[in-house]
């Protein structure tokens, strides 16, 4: 069973051709399938994005043509905030 971040980026993957065309060199939030928003930078999409949603529910995620950008996996106990 693929885990929920595992199914937003296959989400990305899917439908890259058509993000990188929305949001080329933005890093996009995607959420259930949905991209919530887009950012400049991955410390400003956490920032915003953990308002409102808990960290390890959502992907941040490098938009951007190619594999090269894929994302990669850290794990924190420390905060954002």
């Amino acid at each position: 069973m693929a885990s929920i971040l595992e199914k937003e980026f296959n989400y990305f993957l899917e439908h890259q051709d058509e993000l990188v065309a929305l949001y080329n060199g933005k890093y996009i939030v995607i959420k259930n399938q949905t991209v919530l928003g887009n950012y400049s930078s991955k410390k400003e999409a956490v920032a915003a994005t953990i308002k409102e949603h808990e960290i390890g529910t959502f992907l941040v995620q490098l938009c951007t043509p190619g594999s090269e950008s894929y994302t990669q996996t850290y794990h924190s106990r420390v905060s954002f905030a």
